[in-house]
C-alpha cells in the first residue's frame, strides 16, 4: 500500500510540473516581451531611410515590439499628424528640425518624459520640460566641388568675393528646414548676418531646390560651392566617391538637434517611452554615428565626420530664430530671383 501511495504521488508531481510548463509556454506566446512590453509602436521618421530601418529592426529584436513606420520629410510628417488629429496614430514622432519640434510643443499635446540616459544627453539636446529629445543632430556647412576648387576655407562673408562670382548655391530655405534654421540663426547670431546674406545674392547666389537638388548642382559641377549644405549628406556623398569636400566656416554654424517627441495621445504610451529610451542607448547612438549624424549623447563619437566639439558654433536663440525664420527664408528667395 505504501509503495502504491508513493507511486501515485510521483505521478501527480509529474502532472503538475507539465501543467506548469504548459502555463509558461502560454505566457511566452501571449505577446509579452522584455520589460513587460507587448504589441507595437508606431514611429514617424525622416531621412536617412537606412537609419530609420536599422533603428526599427534593432528595437524589435531587443524588445519583441513591432515597429510600424511612416517615413517622409518633416513637412510630410507634420501634414500627416494634422490629418490624423481626430484619430491619432503616432506613438513617437521624429523630426529633422528642432524649430519644427518647438512648433509642435507650442501647439500643446506632447508628453513629458525623462529618458533613462538623460545624464548623457548633450547640453541643449533636451528641452527644460522634457518634451523634445534630440537623439541626433546635423549642422550645415560649406560643401564644394574639388574638381573646380581644389581647396577652400573661406568664411561666410568671403563667399561674396569676386573670386566666387556665380559659383555659389544654397538649398531653398522654404523647402529645407535645415537651411531655414541656419539663416534664422545666421541673421540673429551674427551682427552682420543679414548683410552677408544679401551680399551672396549680389554675387550670383542661386536656389536650385531643396537639399538634394542643391547638392546635386554642386556634385555635377553646375555650381562650385554649396552654402548651408546639410553636413551628413555631404559626408555620405564623399564616402561614395563624389568629388566633394566639406568644412565649417570659422565664424560658426548652426547645430540642429533632430528631436523625437511623444504625443500625449500615443495609443501605445509605454512602448513609445521605451523607444525613446532605446534611441539614447549605445547601440542606437552608434547607428546614428554610422549614418554621418552627430550623436545625441556625450559618450559616443563618430569616426566618419567632425564631432560636436570640433564644429565652430553660432549660439542659437531658438525663440528669436522662430520669430524671423519664415520671413528670412522668403526674403532670401526674393532677393535671389
Amino acid at each position: 500500500m505504501k509503495k502504491r501511495i508513493i507511486y501515485l504521488l510521483l505521478v501527480l508531481s509529474v502532472f503538475l510540473s507539465l501543467v506548469g510548463c504548459g502555463g509558461n509556454d502560454t505566457a511566452e506566446t501571449s505577446g509579452e516581451t522584455e520589460g513587460g512590453l507587448s504589441g507595437k509602436v508606431t514611429v514617424y521618421m525622416p531621412s536617412p531611410a537606412g537609419l530609420a530601418d536599422k533603428l526599427a529592426a534593432a528595437f524589435t529584436e531587443k524588445t519583441g515590439v513591432e515597429v510600424e513606420q511612416f517615413q517622409g520629410t518633416t513637412g510630410e510628417i507634420l501634414a500627416r499628424l494634422e490629418a490624423e488629429k481626430a484619430n491619432p496614430v503616432a506613438d513617437v514622432v521624429i523630426l529633422a528640425s528642432w524649430s519644427d519640434g518647438l512648433t509642435l510643443k507650442a501647439e500643446g499635446g506632447l508628453e513629458s518624459y525623462t529618458p533613462t540616459a538623460v545624464d548623457k544627453i548633450n547640453e541643449g539636446f533636451i528641452d527644460e520640460d522634457h518634451t523634445l529629445f534630440g537623439y541626433s543632430a546635423s549642422a550645415v556647412a560649406v560643401i564644394y566641388n574639388t574638381t573646380i576648387i581644389p581647396e577652400l576655407d573661406a568664411d561666410w562673408d568671403e563667399l561674396a568675393n569676386a573670386d566666387y562670382k556665380d559659383m555659389i548655391a544654397i538649398p531653398d530655405p522654404e523647402k529645407s528646414g535645415a537651411a531655414k534654421d541656419f539663416l534664422a540663426g545666421f541673421v540673429t547670431g551674427l551682427e552682420n548676418g543679414e548683410a552677408i546674406m544679401e551680399s551672396w545674392a549680389a554675387n550670383g547666389l542661386i536656389v536650385p531646390g531643396a537639399n538634394k537638388a542643391a547638392l546635386e548642382a554642386v556634385t555635377t559641377g553646375e555650381k562650385a560651392i554649396l552654402i548651408a549644405g546639410v553636413d551628413y549628406n555631404g559626408y555620405s556623398s564623399i564616402d561614395k566617391g563624389e568629388p566633394l569636400a566639406i568644412y565649417y566656416p570659422a565664424s560658426g554654424t548652426v547645430i540642429n538637434p533632430r528631436p523625437a517627441v511623444i504625443p500625449n495621445t500615443a495609443p501605445n504610451m509605454d512602448n513609445a517611452k521605451a523607444f525613446v529610451d532605446f534611441l539614447f542607448s549605445e547601440e542606437a547612438q552608434q547607428m546614428v554615428a554610422e549614418a554621418y549624424l552627430l550623436p545625441g549623447v556625450n559618450d559616443v563619437k563618430a569616426d566618419n565626420r567632425s564631432n560636436l566639439d570640433e564644429i565652430p558654433v553660432i549660439p542659437a536663440d531658438w525663440n528669436k530664430m522662430m520669430g524671423i525664420a519664415s520671413e528670412t527664408a522668403a526674403k532670401l528667395n526674393d532677393i535671389c530671383k
